[in-house]
């Protein structure tokens, strides 16, 4: 239960007064204005805590999860008002306030639709259940007699006979949330599958939409925070007394190694940042960018698994017409989000509340109570957009920064990063290397797969609070030992029907830069090395690769996602590009890539059309054509929109995204550093959706960026014959690749 009231909030500020206000610009939100709704008890087992209905029939939903940018605001409010039998327009979603909302972990795997969209629909289906037994009772008749539409209930045998929602609520629903109600059948479905669009777009697209970094509070200063860009670096010491001179100034808040200026105007707060003379002594050099790779093998194991085990490869391997064997590697990546993280946080009389752009506000209620030594039931954090983040990225720190100047000042305090801070010191992904083998017969049949895989050890855990360094809690000396990276054990198995194989996890204990999981954490990484291998076997079988795949599957769809990739792109069997295209500076190639997401959920198959430049090495992705079965669709167009979201950030990651250092040093501090595609080498994207009605619902976000690394990988050796096993393919990797290839010929 949360205890922090709104009569206590109301209390605290200056005047008596909510006093959040926006300029008349921003009035335009939903709701005309911004304001705290009343905290109340929320648990995930009361219907109230899902939904509440007023007396007019306005349905408002409260979900633990936030739209990241997604659209699942709307794919979630789809879900609902058909499980209610209500029209889209009457419902209106409150998402991600600690106070008023459950708790549903963070948003992110690509499961706000499976798990948050399932948790809702069960309790929209115990309202609606609960509001027709109040009608039955009523009129003393069975349920089974009633109808409802439009959330109006009524006899079938008496349809002029009426009982609003509204006239049935009372002083609510007062019930649990029973899974044994039966949910509407998809049948029925009257707004589900359909492209509702979006509700979030029209004021971002005007510019009325309030994002985070449009936040202001009365009386609200700003700030921002000092690090160095050298990773383990200590605060030695500072002198702020040349920033008296700047206009408006107020003072400068150390905590530790956490250090922050505070300005009356966020002017003066950047004045001050750069002006501050600060010492700070740097920490130990980390492993050689150079030879990442190597050292990362090399490092401690927390513990090695056996991911998949069937038949015995050992007395197979190595002993096929063809044994195959290779190594891709995966580069370490930050998500590089366009807008610098932003957060505002005010702090009085023992009460914390603050507006962040965090996945994971309810999370992100433990972590500050430990950093800060507050109770969790005295901070309340409420969701705002932010600028997106592809997996943790540095909202959750700018958030913990605020917290602290804030308590520090007891005042409303915005705390925004710089270019440097979001680039250089957001979580990062973390390296991956992958070793492969296998053994092909005289016919071409894999006899046996083998596969090793480096990876971060994990930390997480499914529902249970994060234990992540943030920075604020490393600067103030608080323990947080853990690995937050995600589930990267997933997908290393081999996705293919092969009599024998071993695959093995081997987990890193310790990463050398503080790593948050990054877009498809782990299986973007194994998935490349898969569908890349897997290539490197078909090639070897003078086979089709896209035959060679639905060869080695069993799966239907599997095979139909495939089938419908082949059919968009007009894919067509034939010798590699490169044995007729070696007289051409620009050489064209096709590659393909399948996945079934955890090897559990969603099927996606891409096809990429390249274009190499032999003379430059620069890769162009023209054509990717998806292929995607999520199970039933909500909303097609919020499917598409995550295919060619996901699609293009992964060219990016692709083709140039990569973290660099020297010592302790990161060398990738902003957009010439660490550059991200642009608009003129964005690939158009085709998609084909193969809606399964009745089935269960999966994720969008996450799965088809795991096609895309080995589509390209595929589609470059078929180009020009050169396999590039390390990403990202810059032009100076293709031409050295080549390069090699040339001298190992002559």
């Amino acid at each position: 239960m949360n205890t922090f009231t709104r009569r206590e909030f109301l209390k605290t500020s200056s005047a008596g007064v909510l006093m959040v206000s926006f300029s008349l610009s921003l009035e335009a939100a939903p709701t005309n204005q911004y304001g705290l709704r009343d905290p109340k008890e929320v648990s995930r087992e009361a219907v109230d805590s899902w939904l509440s209905i007023d007396q007019k029939g306005k349905i408002t939903i409260f979900s633990g999860k936030v739209d990241l940018g997604t659209g699942v605001k709307t794919a979630l409010a789809q879900m609902a008002a058909d499980e209610l039998y209500v029209p889209f327009g009457s419902i209106e979603m409150v998402m991600g306030d600690t106070a008023t909302t459950p708790d549903q972990w963070i948003t992110g795997g690509a499961i706000s639709i499976s798990q948050g969209g399932t948790e809702l629909r069960q309790a929209a289906a115990n309202a609606r259940q609960a509001l027709l037994e109040r009608a039955a009772a009523k009129w003393q008749i069975p349920v089974s007699e009633l109808m409802v539409r439009d959330g109006v209930i009524f006899p079938i045998s008496n349809p002029g006979q009426k009982a609003t929602y509204g006239s049935l609520i009372g002083e609510g629903f007062k019930i649990k949330v029973d899974t044994k109600v039966p949910l509407k059948k998809y049948t029925e479905y009257r707004v589900v599958g359909k492209s509702i669009p979006r509700v979030d777009i029209p004021s971002k697209v005007t510019g009325e939409y309030v994002y985070m970094h449009d936040f202001r509070l009365p009386g609200m200063l700003h700030a921002r925070v000092i690090r160095p860009d050298s990773i383990g670096a200590k605060l030695e010491s500072y002198d702020d007394a040349s920033l008296k001179n700047i206009k408006g100034y107020v003072q400068t808040v150390r905590k530790g190694d956490y250090l922050a200026v505070i300005s009356t105007t966020e002017w003066g707060a950047v004045k001050a940042a750069r002006d501050l003379k600060v010492s700070w002594k740097k920490g130990p050099d980390l492993p050689k960018k150079e030879t990442i790779f190597q050292e990362w093998r090399q490092m401690p194991l927390a513990k090695e698994e056996v991911t998949q085990k069937v038949g015995d490869v050992n007395s197979v391997i190595g002993s096929g017409a063809k044994n195959i064997k290779a190594t891709y590697n995966f580069p370490v990546q930050t998500h590089a989000s366009i807008g610098p993280s932003c957060a505002v946080a005010d702090y009085r009389n023992g009460k914390l509340t603050v507006w962040s752009a965090s996945q994971a506000t309810h999370s992100m209620q433990h972590e500050l109570a430990v950093i800060t030594g507050l109770p969790k039931d005295s901070i309340r954090l409420i969701y705002l957009d932010g600028s997106g983040c592809y997996g943790r990225n540095g909202h959750e720190d700018a958030t913990a920064d605020a917290a602290l100047a804030a308590i520090a000042l007891g005042k409303p305090v915005r705390m925004q990063w710089m270019r440097h801070d979001e680039t250089a010191l957001a979580p990062k992904s973390p390296p991956r290397t992958m070793d492969f083998e296998a053994s092909l017969d005289s016919k071409g049949n894999i006899i046996g797969w083998k596969s090793d895989f480096y990876i971060a050890l994990n930390h997480i855990a499914f529902m249970k609070p994060l234990d992540f360094p943030l920075l604020a809690a490393t600067d103030t000396g608080v323990p947080r030992p853990g690995n937050w990276v995600g589930f990267l054990f997933q997908n290393t198995g081999a996705p293919y029907a092969v009599p024998n194989i071993s695959v093995n996890t081997k987990h890193i204990a310790q990463t050398f830069l503080r790593s948050s999981h990054l877009r498809s954490p782990g299986r973007i990484e194994n998935s490349f090395g898969n569908e890349s291998f897997i290539d490197e076997l078909a090639i070897s079988s003078n086979a089709d690769p896209a035959e060679y795949r639905i060869k080695n599957l069993t799966d239907p769809r599997a095979i139909a996602v495939i089938r419908a990739a082949m059919k968009s792109s007009g894919w067509q069997s034939r010798d590699p590009a490169y044995k007729s295209n070696q007289a051409s500076n620009i050489a064209k190639g096709r590659g393909i890539a399948y996945v079934r997401y955890n090897n559990a959920i969603t099927y996606v198959a891409t096809v990429a059309d390249v274009e190499v430049n032999r003379e430059t090495g620069k890769i162009l992705v023209k054509n990717l054509y998806v292929a995607h079965d999520c199970g039933q669709i909500i909303n097609p167009d919020g499917v598409q929109n995550q295919i060619q979201g996901g699609a293009i950030q992964t060219v990016s990651r692709v083709l140039m995204e990569e973290v660099k250092w020297k010592g302790s040093d990161i060398e990738s501090v902003d957009w010439a550093s660490y550059p991200i595609i642009r608009f003129n080498e964005v690939p158009k994207i085709h998609t084909v959706l193969i809606d399964q009605p009745g089935t269960p619902s999966w994720g969008a976000g996450e799965q088809t960026p795991t096609t895309v690394p080995a589509a390209i990988a595929n589609a470059v050796f078929d180009a020009v014959g050169v396999r590039l096993r390390t990403i990202p393919f810059t032009p100076e990797s293709v031409k050295t690749a080549m390069k090699e290839q040339s001298s190992a010929k002559a």
